[in-house]
Order: structure tokens, then C-alpha cells, then sequence
């Protein structure tokens, strides 16, 4: 059976008195290069696009429209968390940190967050509840999944003019066959992530070669 997001996990949170509801979800935990990158996203009920769904389900094309009409439609932030914070902390905690700095930045302070995963940030400001596939079952989380995946999308299109060679504009930093042989060929570069094991291995091996 077919799971279709919904707004069930809003209504019941205002049924239990919350007011203001956000849904929260990141982009950019798997890859090798580049930020991690969280947007969180209030809905208005009355003015919901059509075809919200979970970013990866959606086309880029479809992605980048409906990114456009939420920012007409709805409060949305975005916030990032750079490699060196990914590097220092752990891919986890800056994942969580991005989701708390996005919320952080609303507009308005949200009451209640909806939160894409299983687990809730330990440094959440407010009430929250971690949803699992909550970008396929919450339309809030869909919402804020499509927000952050564009965001970051533009990132790494950006950076891939400043380092070409690495294929960033196509695969968003993730570790493609092309990637890994771009950084064998043309090594690593400020925006790679030196804790992930395939960088810091071609890094070990540079430091073993030159001892």
C-alpha cells in the first residue's frame, strides 16, 4: 500500500494544543563533500501546493517549482552545518545541529516540531517528535525535505564551478564512481569531509607516502 503524506501528524498536534507546527528534515548526511543543510517549514493549511511529496520521489525540476511557491506560501528556513563542523562533531550532530539552527531562524517561533527521523535533536528548543520516513508520511516534513534538497543542490552546483573536475553539479558531493576517481586524479579539496573514511584514507595514504 501506497504511503501518501499527510497533514494527520499537524492536526493531532494541534488537537493536543500546539499552535505553531514545523516540519523538519536535512539533506546531505551520505555524502562526501560538502555542507549538511536542514530546512524547517510551517505550513499554511489553507494554502498547501500541490504534489508535496519526499524531495527524493520528486524530479529537480519539480523540486525547484515547488521550493519557489513554499517560499510564496509558507515560513521556511534554511541552515547549514559546514564540513568542519561535520568533521568536528560527527555527521549525527551536525545533521541535529543544522535542524535547531533552521528552526532558530523561523520568523516566527515555532511551538512544536515535526522531525524527519528517529531520533529528536538533544538541543531542540522546543516540544518535538521524530517521525521515521516522516518526509514520505508528513506533509510538513515533505515540505521541508523538498526546501533543504534544493538549497543544498544550488551549494554544490556552486562549488562545482569553483573545483570542476569532481562532478558536483550532477552528483551533490555524493561518492559517485566519477568522485572517487576525481579525487584520485585530482585530490582532495577544503570542501571534502576528512572524517568520512574514503578522504581520509586517500589523506593517510598522502601523509604515509611523505613520512
Amino acid at each position: 500500500m501506497e504511503i501518501v503524506a499527510d497533514l494527520s501528524f499537524e492536526t493531532r498536534a494541534l488537537q493536543r494544543g500546539f499552535a505553531r507546527i514545523a516540519g523538519v528534515d536535512e539533506v546531505g548526511r551520505g555524502p562526501l563533500a560538502g555542507p549538511v543543510t536542514a530546512a524547517a517549514v510551517v505550513l499554511d493549511p489553507a494554502r498547501i501546493p500541490e504534489g508535496l511529496a519526499d524531495s527524493k520521489a520528486l524530479p529537480r525540476a519539480r523540486r525547484e517549482a515547488l521550493d519557489a511557491e513554499l517560499r510564496e506560501v509558507a515560513c521556511v528556513a534554511v541552515a547549514h552545518c559546514s564540513v568542519a563542523e561535520i568533521d568536528t562533531h560527527n555527521i549525527l550532530r551536525a545533521s541535529h545541529i543544522a535542524m535547531c539552527r533552521a528552526l532558530a531562524a523561523l520568523e516566527q517561533t515555532c511551538d512544536h516540531a515535526l522531525i524527519d527521523g528517529n531520533m529528536l535533536p538533544r538541543d531542540l528548543a522546543c516540544s518535538g517528535e521524530a517521525l521515521v520516513k516522516g518526509d514520505a508520511r508528513c506533509l510538513s516534513i515533505a515540505a521541508a525535505s523538498i526546501v533543504a534538497k534544493v538549497a543544498r543542490d544550488r551549494i554544490m552546483v556552486d562549488l562545482a564551478q569553483q573545483h570542476p573536475g569532481y562532478g558536483w553539479e550532477t552528483n551533490m558531493g555524493y561518492g559517485t564512481k566519477g568522485h572517487r576517481s576525481a579525487l584520485q586524479n585530482l585530490g582532495v579539496t577544503p570542501h571534502h569531509r576528512r572524517s568520512f573514511a574514503p578522504i581520509y584514507n586517500i589523506l593517510y595514504q598522502e601523509n604515509s607516502l611523505s613520512a
